[in-house]
C-alpha cells in the first residue's frame, strides 16, 4: 500500500473520530440541580421520604425524588417548563391529614442552582373512622299501638386505607337533646362555644374496650339499647343476637332495665361498652327524633379521667342541676358528627361548622334510618370493585316530604354483599353526606 493511500485513510479515520466525538458532545443535554422545598402549614413539620414529582409540561416526562428530613427534594433536569406536585398523607388519631401542592416554574440556562423553589402545601382533614348509619327513632309495633324505640343502633366504619384503633373512642350527644327545643347556647345568633372551640356532651358517654381495631372497609355495629333479638316481639325491629355486634351495657351506671335488657348470650361480654354518667338519669337518653350525635377520642387522658376533670365541666344555661351538666369536648378531639332535625320543625344547629356544617330532616317512628351516601368517584376508582357495584339504588325516601336519597345511585349494602368495598362521602356536612333510608340496613 502506498504512502499516499495510507495518509488518506488515516485522515478519514481521524476525521470520523473527531466527528463522532463532537456528535457525542452535542448529544449531551445539560442538566441543572433544582431543589424543591416543601412548605407546610403552621404547626406541622416536614417529613422525610415524601415523594415529589416534576413533570415537563412540553413532553410529559416525569422525574421523582424523595424529601430529606428538612422536607427538601433535589432533582437534576434540563431546561424546560415544569409542574411540581406532591400529595402526602398522615394518619393521626383516626384522622387522615392530606398535604397537597402544585407549582409551575421554568428552568432556564441562567438557573441559579443554589436557590430553592418553595412549594406551599394545603391541608385537608378526613376522618378515617366515620358514622356510617344512625338508627334512633324506632319502628311501628305490630298491633299498631305505637312505636318501639328501644332498638337504636349506630354503625361506625373505617373509610380509610389504614388500620384504625377504637381505643378511647367515645359516643356522645349534645344537650339540648332536640334540635327544635329552646337553645340557650345562642348569643347574637351564634353558638357561644364555637369561638371557644368545644362541643357540649350531655348526660354521659360510652367508650369502647381497649384493643379493638378496624381494618380498611370494616365496620362495627353498636346496639344502643336492648341488644337482643327484638324481632321476636316486633317483626319490624332489629335482631342484635350476633357474635360480631357490640352494645352499650353497663347496668351499674345506666340502670334502666327497660332500656337495657340483658344482652343476647351471643354477644361476648368483651363487646360491652362502658358507660360514664356525669349528669342525671338511668338511661342514656339520646333523642329519638333529632339528636346531635358525635364520636370523639380523648387525648392524653382516658375517658374516665376526662369526665372526672372539673375543668371540662359546663352547666347548660347556668343551671346547677345535674340534669344540665355537660362536658366540654375539644373540637380537635372530635372524629365525626351528625346533626338531625325532626321533620316539620323549626330547628337550630348544635354542632358547629368545624364538626358538621349541615343537617338532615328525619321522619321518626316508621323504621327509617340515617345512612351515609356513597362517594361514587372514589368507590368506582377502586379496581377491586370492577363488576361488583350494584346500581339503581331505590332505598331512599325522596318521594316523601323532607325525604332524601343517595345521589350516587349506588346501592351500598347490595354492593358490599356482592364483594365490593364502599368509600363513603365525607364533606363534613350531614346535608351532603347522609340520606334518609326507608329501612335499617341491619334488616336488609
Amino acid at each position: 500500500m502506498n504512502k499516499k493511500l495510507i495518509f488518506y485513510m488515516f485522515a478519514i479515520c481521524l476525521f470520523a473520530t473527531i466527528f463522532q466525538s463532537c456528535k457525542k458532545d452535542d448529544d449531551i443535554v445539560k442538566t441543572y440541580s433544582v431543589s424543591l422545598q416543601l412548605s407546610y402549614p403552621d404547626d406541622y413539620t416536614a417529613a422525610e421520604g415524601v415523594s415529589v414529582t416534576l413533570t415537563d409540561v412540553s413532553n410529559s416526562t416525569t422525574y421523582t425524588a424523595e424529601t430529606d428530613t428538612e422536607g427538601k427534594a433535589i432533582f437534576n433536569v434540563p431546561v424546560g417548563a415544569y409542574e411540581a406536585s406532591v400529595t402526602e398523607r398522615r394518619s393521626i388519631d383516626r384522622i387522615s391529614y392530606n398535604f397537597t401542592g402544585i407549582k409551575d416554574f421554568t428552568v432556564t440556562t441562567s438557573w441559579v442552582e443554589t436557590d430553592a423553589v418553595s412549594l406551599d402545601l394545603a391541608l385537608s382533614k378526613v376522618a378515617e373512622l366515620i358514622i356510617k348509619e344512625l338508627y334512633v327513632s324506632g319502628c311501628p309495633k305490630d298491633d299498631g299501638s305505637g312505636t318501639f324505640n328501644y332498638d337504636k343502633y349506630v354503625i361506625l366504619y373505617n373509610n380509610s386505607d389504614n388500620e384504625v384503633s377504637l381505643d378511647n373512642v367515645c359516643l356522645a350527644f349534645v344537650i339540648p337533646y332536640n334540635g327544635h327545643a329552646s337553645n340557650y347556647d345562642y348569643a347574637d345568633g351564634v353558638l357561644f362555644y364555637e369561638a371557644e372551640g368545644w362541643i357540649p356532651a350531655g348526660q354521659g358517654i360510652w367508650y369502647f374496650p381497649d384493643g379493638i381495631t378496624l381494618q380498611a372497609g370494616e365496620q362495627i355495629v353498636v346496639a344502643l339499647n336492648s341488644a337482643v333479638d327484638n324481632t321476636v316481639t316486633y317483626s319490624n325491629s332489629i335482631n342484635f343476637a350476633n357474635t360480631d355486634y357490640y352494645c352499650t351495657y353497663d347496668i351499674e351506671v345506666f340502670t334502666s332495665t327497660s332500656y337495657y335488657a340483658a344482652p343476647s348470650s351471643l354477644i361476648p361480654t368483651s363487646h360491652y361498652l362502658s358507660g360514664i354518667l356525669f349528669g342525671a338519669g338511668t338511661a342514656w337518653a339520646i333523642s329519638t327524633s333529632s339528636p346531635a350525635f358525635f364520636i370523639f377520642a380523648t387525648k392524653d387522658m382516658t375517658p374516665t379521667e376526662f369526665c372526672n376533670d372539673a375543668s371540662y365541666t359546663n352547666q347548660y344555661n347556668g343551671s346547677t342541676s345535674a340534669a344540665n351538666t355537660r362536658k366540654m369536648v375539644p373540637v380537635d378531639w372530635i372524629i365525626d358528627g351528625i346533626e338531625v332535625f325532626k321533620q316539620g320543625t323549626t330547628s337550630q344547629k348544635r354542632l358547629t361548622a368545624a364538626v358538621d356544617a349541615g343537617y338532615i330532616y328525619h321522619i321518626g317512628g316508621v323504621g327509617y334510618t340515617l345512612y351515609r351516601n356513597v362517594d361514587q368517584e372514589a368507590t368506582e376508582a377502586l379496581e377491586e370493585n370492577s363488576g361488583k357495584l350494584v346500581y339503581n339504588y331505590s332505598g331512599g325516601t325522596a318521594d316523601q316530604d323532607d325525604g332524601t336519597t343517595d345521589p350516587s345511585g349506588i346501592d351500598a349494602e347490595a354492593s358490599i354483599a356482592n364483594g365490593a368495598r364502599i368509600i363513603y362521602k365525607d364533606t363534613n356536612s350531614t346535608t351532603s353526606d347522609f340520606h334518609q333510608r326507608a329501612k335499617a340496613s341491619l334488616r336488609d
